[in-house]
């Protein structure tokens, strides 16, 4: 159930590569009154799509690995293993135009077909950033391994091409630590007999 809310002040607090909005509000609260004024500050950087690669054929899956300033001082370092991702960044661009456009762009293939996985809050205690999270069906065998990324956008992305069950290793092992291919896996695992049959593939 959705509640009232009302904003009494926005303003703007940083305009860089991202944004910071300021917000004094004030909102319902569950037994009926409403809340005192609260301040708050909300990272506004757009919104994501991710990508999940699998080729059922091969069983394989693709996963990138790249530099994360947000993981600077995480446990194993800033290096990530992550899934294909892209901003939202052009007027009237799709979720499913993101996807194709990015997975050109950091695999070097193309996507055969497109199974929406989740739409969901990034960290919404803080940001209102979204991601689309799709899982794309690929042939691996086309996949330009090695380094890939837009240099103008500082990119420096390596390519990894693995099995299924060394991407779950690799999960459970906490080698993939970042929300969007946690989920996009775990997803998998429970999805993937009906996948096989979307796309006709016999059981491995």
């Amino acid at each position: 159930m959705n509640h009232r809310f009302e904003i009494l002040e926005q303003s703007s607090g940083y305009r860089g590569f991202f944004r910071l909005e300021k917000y004094r509000l004030r909102h319902e609260l569950f037994a009926g009154d409403w809340s005192s004024e609260i301040v708050r500050e909300c990272l506004e950087r757009g919104h994501a799509v991710a990508v999940l690669l699998y080729d059922p054929e091969r069983d394989q899956l693709v996963l990138l690995e790249q530099f994360r300033v947000g993981a600077l001082a995480f446990p194993g370092g800033p290096w990530l293993l992550e899934i294909v991702a892209g901003i939202i960044d052009h007027p009237g661009e799709t979720t499913e135009d993101v996807a194709r456009r990015e997975t050109i762009e950091e695999a070097g293939c193309e996507l055969l077909d497109l199974v929406p996985i989740h739409h969901y809050l990034v960290s919404p205690g803080g940001t209102s950033e979204s991601i689309t999270l799709f899982c794309g069906r690929i042939d691996a065998g086309t996949v330009v391994s090695g380094v890939r990324g837009v240099a103008a956008e500082h990119e420096d992305i390596r390519v990894h091409v693995v099995s299924r069950t060394e991407a779950l290793a690799l999960l459970h092992s906490g080698r993939i630590n970042s929300a969007a291919p946690i989920i996009a896996l775990q997803w998998l695992e429970l999805n993937r007999s009906k996948l096989l049959e979307r796309w006709r593939v016999a059981p491995g």
